[in-house]
């Protein structure tokens, strides 16, 4: 593997390189000349998106009480946009180069063209965001694809309240796909046409909104630490009133700063009443809360914290990445905390054309493979064999060696450090488990 580092001039690009040949994400539709704000995760890249999703679920749902799942639809009527404001507001200002033919968001634009210095250029023209699609056999229905899972969560909930008869306060999770026609994708998977949203609506009191929203902003911003992102490469930064979208009341951004400079990777607005009022308004349906306590009918406030899966990928991809020495020579190595890497462990016999070595290392890794996502390689030498792992962020390697055969036990290898310590093979799965929790 080519050595590269992160303060070099076009990282970005040999990032994207590397994260191909390791199998973490491809160009969508590469074969074809790629499509520009697509990208496809490969098998090493699906492996970490679901245990992040997982990470995601446990720390917002499960270990929560009165959060409810909801799965909504992709495509959604005209009607819930017109509600939400989006057909109004969801723009971006875009500025066309005449001579090159590139078009640009207004504040990449200083004066004249970032690609060619033309100043042959356009006045700023709206451009919506959304994708819009025909429904029906005659196309007689306009739908979108849908910008963010957030309205699904508002049309539902009547649904959700009578069918789970919550109590305030208490929040809706949505996680799947979500659609923006950016004018200009850029800086690899960081900003996408398509992307999976992980998003909370926590309903609440109008009078304890500003309790909630430091509730979730600390939980959310700890989630990020304790899963390893460095506390230099991560910081909380307050939207200025003047600048808060239309629904919102309060907005905090959770940046994390990646070799192109800190951006947002999470966002944590109080929406207030807003989205219900509107959806109320629209529909004729009555969206407010009947608290049993105080005998009255209201529209509770909304917390949402809200992040793009592919964006939190790449800020732990960015900030596990390491180039060090070890024994002796220069190695690339993913830092992953276990629980996010996507292969946990890989089993190896010290040479492949030794019988009894490939034989036991095989039943190892038969008993392991089913309690962890493990991998066996008996493939060149030990040594490239670890750098294999240490550069797809597996944190432990197994080695059967001679020893092994009559100890019965084995070599473990710690991707950080380059230690090892020898354990039983009847005592793997409790230290592995031990390990990864």
């Amino acid at each position: 593997m080519k050595i590269f580092k992160k303060d070099s001039e076009n990282f970005l690009s040999e990032f994207a390189k590397f994260l191909k040949n390791e199998g973490f994400i491809f160009q969508s539709n590469e074969i074809y000349g790629g499509l520009n704000g697509f990208y496809d995760f490969g098998p090493l890249g699906v492996l970490m998106k679901i245990n992040l999703k997982n990470l995601w679920l446990e720390d917002v749902v499960f270990k929560e009480k009165n959060i409810y799942l909801l799965d909504s639809s992709l495509i959604n009527s005209e009607k819930i946009f017109e509600a939400s404001g989006h057909l109004e507001n969801f723009y971006d200002n875009l500025i066309e180069c005449y001579d090159c033919h590139l078009r640009f968001k207004e504040e990449e634009v200083k004066d004249k063209c970032p690609n060619c210095s033309s100043e042959n250029i356009s006045e700023p023209k709206k451009f919506n965001l959304m994708f819009k699609t025909q429904i029906g056999a005659l196309g007689d229905q306009t739908g979108y694809l849908r910008p963010e899972t957030a309205q699904g969560i508002f049309v539902n909930f009547l649904n959700v309240l009578n069918s789970t008869r919550a109590k305030l306060p208490f929040g809706i999770a949505s996680l799947g796909k979500s659609f923006r026609n950016e004018i200009n994708p850029r800086h690899f998977i960081f900003r996408l046409r398509e992307f999976e949203q992980m998003e909370l609506e926590f309903f609440t009191k109008p009078s304890e909104s500003d309790y909630w929203f430091d509730y979730w902003l600390e939980k959310r911003f700890k989630w990020y630490l304790n899963l390893g992102i460095k506390e230099e490469n991560i910081k909380k930064v307050e939207v200025p009133k003047e600048e808060l979208p239309h629904y919102s009341k309060r907005n905090v951004d959770i940046y994390y700063k990646f070799s192109f400079g800190f951006q947002e990777i999470e966002g944590l607005a109080n929406r207030t009443d807003y989205d219900l009022k509107k959806h109320s308004e629209f529909s004729g349906k009555d969206l407010r809360y009947f608290d049993p306590d105080s005998k009255e009918k209201y529209f509770p406030y909304v917390i949402e914290p809200s992040c793009g899966v592919e964006r939190v990928i790449f800020a732990f991809l960015f900030d596990a990445f390491d180039v060090d020495s070890l024994n002796g020579s220069e190695r690339i190595v993913l830092r992953l905390n276990p629980k996010i890497a996507p292969i946990k462990v890989a089993v190896f016999p010290l040479l492949s054309n030794k019988k009894e070595l490939v034989e036991m290392a095989k039943q190892i890794y038969e008993e392991l493979r089913t309690k962890f996502v493990t991998v066996y390689d008996e493939s060149g030498s030990i040594g490239r064999r670890y750098r294999r792992q240490d550069e797809i962020g597996t944190p432990f390697c197994l080695t059967v060696d001679f020893d092994s055969l009559k100890n019965k036990d084995v070599t473990i290898r710690y991707r950080d450090s380059g230690f090892q310590e020898r354990v039983p093979v009847k005592e793997l799965e409790e230290f592995l488990k031990e390990k990864i929790k």
